[in-house]
């Protein structure tokens, strides 16, 4: 299994950023078990505020399952030998609340891949360590907007590990001119870990939403990293950077992830159908995928 750290880094990738974590409040079941949006819904959508809605509709979709793609790689620090390729993607869907102002309910799991550094090939090996993918069966994220700025809570974790995650600064948003929206979320962190050790790092997203019609690819990220290694690599500090963007179905993943995909993490391809599905999957055993 993982180590703690490992867990811990890599559990705020692609899911729009977070602040310092602290235990926050469960919201309805009720909110997202239909897959056909009501007409409430539909219309508490439409009354949502544009920067808001723009966000929701392009990390989680206006129904129909998505997905964002991210290559990338790890960075030796300060020398910036390329250590290791990334690649991985999430697959996610959403639900509006039929009550305007109700938090927006978005279901979401991801994999990300470690790749040699010069072949891209996908790593199971590493100086005789085994390399296991990142792989999360689920995150439910719920969605508010408060005094102009963005939050989304975070709900992960299986058995007695269920962690409830509230974010506390959000993220902030600008226009650049009249058809790109830019999201930007940094995210520092220090906090203890159990035996005395500290867990610091420091990551930065920057998600750039562009009108439709506008440019070839409307939905674009930006992600940064400045932290420790991954465990198999020993110790040290790197720099992550990953870039992303989102496709609308299976066949437009990249033909080399996809066929991995389909071969090692079938589930990951479709996101959690509705809550019950994340209810069950809470139930399950923590090393059957999670945070690997």
């Amino acid at each position: 299994m993982p180590s703690l750290s490992s867990k811990l880094r890599f559990s705020s990738v692609l899911v729009g950023a977070l602040s310092l974590i602290v235990a926050g409040p469960a919201h309805s079941d009720s909110a997202a078990t239909p897959a056909v949006q009501s007409a409430a819904a539909q219309a508490s959508r439409a009354s949502a505020p544009e920067e808001f809605r723009m966000w929701i509709d392009a990390r989680a979709g206006t129904g129909e399952p998505v997905h964002w793609v991210s290559e990338g790689g790890i960075y030796e620090y300060p020398t910036g030998k390329k250590l290791f390729g990334m690649i991985g993607f999430d697959s996610s869907r959403v639900f509006w609340p039929e009550k305007p102002g109700d938090p927006v309910v978005h279901l979401t799991r991801k994999t990300f891949a470690y790749t040699d550094a010069e072949t891209g090939e996908i790593l199971t090996e590493f100086n005789g360590q085994k390399v296991e993918p990142i792989a999360y069966p689920y995150q439910m994220i719920t969605y508010r907007y408060e005094n102009g700025r963005i939050y989304g809570d975070v709900e992960q974790g299986v058995g007695a590990g269920v962690q409830k995650i509230e974010a506390k600064t959000g993220m902030g948003w600008r226009w650049m001119g009249k058809d790109t929206l830019a999201i930007t979320a940094p995210v520092f962190l220090d906090f203890a870990l159990p035996g005395g050790a500290r867990y610091e790092a420091w990551e930065n997203y920057d998600f750039f939403i562009h009108r439709a019609g506008t440019v070839d690819e409307p939905h674009q990220m930006a992600w940064q990293r400045y932290g420790a290694l991954p465990p198999f690599a020993g110790k040290g500090q790197a720099i992550y950077h990953l870039l992303s963007w989102r496709v609308d179905s299976n066949a437009k993943l990249p033909e080399r992830l996809r066929e991995w995909a389909e071969r090692e993490k079938p589930m990951w391809l479709n996101p959690p159908k509705d809550v019950a599905e994340i209810r069950a999957l809470q139930q399950g055993k923590a090393g059957e995928g999670w945070a690997r």
